[in-house]
């Protein structure tokens, strides 16, 4: 009768659910990510050249402002993914999956820090009063920095990530109920992480020759994306480990 009751319960969780509303949420970050990256700041940041780059915002300073706000918003989005993450990878190992739910709200945390950097230029740029006392080569050299501030604040975040895809790797590799060539593929991404973000700190020279080997990984996220989104989880492989679970905590 309790087996019975417990698998009733656990109808109710709909994982399949849960897994394309994670999915969606994870597609709007990997878009929204795109769009702030390449779009709007690889569009406007020249590199080196601070003149150049507050040109550009203040040419296009509502693109910058969208920059911002999309990232912003893809932050919120990452703590309903999170929470997901977390009901679903539970039942396999609940705490790795606590372990990921702390990197991801670290992770959340310094980025969205950081994008107070990634807004100042517009501050700094756009002048006011209390500015006077600042040529406007000073204020396009400290907008440039604010944007670097900004970048180096994402690759510590980036670090956390790393290691969240590493732990999100392996629970999925165990999980039975998705294909484990996801956590394989993830592993290596957390892994291309890692190794660009402590590149930047340590060979900043080196990094920009990793960085396009390091991109080619970023595919382990999509298909993970996509999976969620279009397959789900295996419902029934999914509620088997919840059971077991269940029982071996009882």
């Amino acid at each position: 009768m309790n087996a019975v009751v417990e698998i009733a319960a656990l109808e109710k969780t709909s994982p399949q659910l849960q897994a394309r509303i994670a999915g969606g949420l994870y597609l709007i970050v990997i878009v929204g990510g795109i769009f702030a990256e390449v779009l709007v700041r690889g569009r406007l940041v020249v590199h080196a050249d601070a003149a150049a780059t507050a040109h550009n915002i203040m040419a296009h300073p509502m693109l910058y402002r969208w920059g911002f706000v999309v990232e912003l918003f893809y932050c919120v989005c990452n703590v309903p993914v999170t929470v997901i993450f977390y009901n679903l990878f539970k039942v396999v190992n609940r705490n790795l999956a606590l372990m990921m739910v702390i990197l991801d709200l670290v992770v959340n945390t310094i980025e969205s820090i950081s994008l107070l950097f990634h807004f100042a230029p517009l501050l700094l740029l756009q002048g006011g009063h209390y500015l006077s006392a600042f040529t406007a080569e000073q204020l396009q050299a400290a907008s440039y920095v604010s944007i670097e501030l900004f970048e180096h604040g994402f690759a510590i975040c980036l670090v956390f990530f790393g290691f969240d895809c590493l732990v999100m790797a392996y629970l999925i590799y165990r999980s039975t109920f998705l294909p484990r060539i996801l956590g394989a593929m993830l592993a290596i991404e957390g892994v291309g992480y890692l190794v660009n973000s402590f590149s930047l700190f340590l060979v900043p020279a080196l990094q920009p020759r990793i960085f396009p080997y390091f991109a080619v990984t970023a595919i382990a996220e999509i298909a993970l994306c996509l999976w969620l989104l279009v397959m789900g989880v295996n419902a029934e492989r999914w509620r088997e480990r919840a059971v077991a679970a269940k029982a071996f905590r009882a």
